[in-house]
C-alpha cells in the first residue's frame, strides 16, 4: 500500500517537531485488496454482555455498604448453590467485586468455540488483579444467552515512568480473560441470496466503487458486478454454497486501484498534533498572526531545451515561494509545489507555538487558500 503523510507533534516544550513517513510512490493511485477496503454485507460480529461476580481478590473488592448490588448478587449466588444467608445479614466481604462482562461473537462462530472477554468493575473495587470471574451468562440484544464466561483475570501493570513523571498505563479495575467464554448458541449468518453478494466499502467513494466493478468484471466476466451507489457493489456468484466460498476468497484477494484520497488535514486541539495526507495543497495567501507574517506566492517558470532543434520541449512549471518573518528573523524557501508541509516546517523554524499553527490553518481554510478538508478533533 502506497501512503504518504506528515505528522506534526508538539511536545512538552511546546516546540513543533515534524516527522514524515513516506513510502516511494510513482503515482497518487495505488492498489488494495478488496478484503482491505470492503466487507461482505451480512458477515458481522455481535456484541454480548453479562453481569457477574469476581472473587478471590486480595482485600481490594467492593465495599458492600456503598455497593448494595454486590451483596445482593452474592446472596443470590449462594442461595443457588444451596447456602442460605439469613435475611438482613450485613456481609463485610472484601474479596468480591461486581463486574460487567463484554465479548464479541464472531460471524460463523459455532457452539463449543471460545472467545475473549473483557471484565470491568462497576463498583468501588480498588483492583481486580488476581480475581476469578464466576460463571456468567452473556446475552445478546435479544436477551438470549449465547455464551458462558468464567476464568482467571489478566490485569495489566499499575503504571510507568515517562519524562520524569508517572503515567498511568493500565487500569486495575478491568482485565481480560483469554478464551474466557464458551459459545453455547450460534447466530445464523446470511450473506448471499440467489448467488448475489453485496460488498460494502469501508468509506463512501464512487470512484473506488467503479474501480472495484471494473476489476471484478475483468476478472470474472462482464455483468459480474455493478455499483448500487458509492458504497455498495453487488456481485453475482455461483448458487452452490461450497462454490460461493471459493468464489468469495478469490474476490477478496483481487487488487483494486484506488483513486487519490480526498485532501484532508486532521488537527487534535488537545495534543496539538496535525496529520495531513499527500493530496493537501495550499494556494497563494498572506497571513499576519501576532509576530508572525507569512506570504505564499507562485510564479511560472519556463524550462527550455539547452540547444535549439535538439528535440526537447519547453516545460512550464509553477514555483512556490514561501516567505515567513518574525521578530526573531526570517525564513525563505523555494519549492516546486505548494505543499502545506513546507509552511509547517517554516513555522517550526520560526518557533511558532501549537496554538499559532492551529489558528493559522483555520484562517487559511476560511480564506479558501487551504485546499483540503479541515477536521478538528
Amino acid at each position: 500500500m502506497t501512503s504518504s503523510f506528515i505528522s506534526v507533534l508538539f511536545g512538552q516544550s511546546r516546540r513543533l517537531a515534524i516527522g514524515a513517513l513516506c513510502m516511494l510512490a510513482v503515482s497518487a493511485a495505488h492498489a488494495e485488496r478488496i478484503k482491505d477496503i470492503a466487507s461482505i454485507q451480512g458477515v458481522r460480529a455481535n456484541q454480548l454482555i453479562g453481569y457477574g461476580l469476581v472473587v478471590g481478590l486480595d482485600g481490594s473488592g467492593d465495599q458492600v455498604r456503598q455497593t448494595p448490588f454486590t451483596q445482593q448478587s452474592l446472596t443470590n449466588m449462594l442461595s443457588q448453590l444451596g447456602v442460605t444467608v439469613p435475611q438482613g445479614t450485613n456481609m463485610q466481604v472484601k474479596n468480591v467485586a461486581a463486574a460487567m462482562v463484554t465479548a464479541r461473537l464472531p460471524a460463523f462462530a459455532q457452539p463449543g468455540q471460545t472467545v475473549d472477554v473483557v471484565v470491568s468493575s462497576m463498583g468501588n473495587a480498588k483492583s481486580l488483579r488476581g480475581g476469578t470471574l464466576l460463571m456468567t451468562p452473556l446475552k445478546g440484544a435479544n436477551g438470549q444467552v449465547y455464551a458462558i464466561a468464567q476464568g482467571n483475570l489478566l490485569v495489566g501493570g499499575a503504571g510507568a515512568s515517562a519524562g520524569g513523571s508517572s503515567v498511568q498505563v493500565n487500569q486495575l479495575n478491568g482485565g481480560i480473560i483469554s478464551n474466557g467464554a464458551i459459545i453455547e448458541r450460534s447466530v445464523p449468518t446470511t450473506f448471499a441470496r440467489d448467488g448475489i453478494v453485496n460488498l460494502e466499502l469501508n468509506t463512501t467513494d464512487f470512484g473506488a466503487a467503479q474501480n472495484m466493478v471494473a476489476a471484478l468484471n475483468k476478472r470474472f466476466g462482464t455483468h459480474t458486478a455493478q455499483a448500487l451507489d458509492g458504497r455498495v457493489v453487488q456481485v453475482r456468484g455461483p448458487l452452490d454454497q461450497a462454490a460461493q466460498a471459493a468464489f468469495l476468497s478469490q474476490v477478496e484477494d483481487l487488487q483494486v486501484t484506488l483513486p487519490p484520497a480526498r485532501a484532508k488535514v486532521v488537527i487534535n486541539a488537545r495534543t496539538g498534533s496535525v496529520v495531513m495526507n499527500r493530496t493537501v495543497t495550499i494556494e497563494e495567501a498572506a497571513i499576519a498572526y501576532g509576530n508572525l507574517s507569512v506570504v505564499i506566492s507562485q510564479e511560472a517558470q519556463v524550462n527550455q531545451p539547452d540547444t535549439p532543434f535538439a528535440g526537447g520541449r519547453t516545460v512550464v512549471t509553477q514555483n512556490t515561494q514561501i516567505e515567513m518573518t518574525s521578530d526573531k528573523g526570517s525564513v525563505q524557501r523555494v519549492n516546486t509545489s505548494a505543499n502545506l508541509a513546507d509552511v509547517v516546517k517554516a513555522l517550526n523554524a520560526l518557533g511558532a507555538t501549537p496554538q499559532d499553527l492551529l489558528s493559522i490553518l483555520q484562517n487559511l481554510k476560511s480564506a479558501g487558500a487551504l485546499r483540503a478538508d479541515l477536521e478538528i478533533i
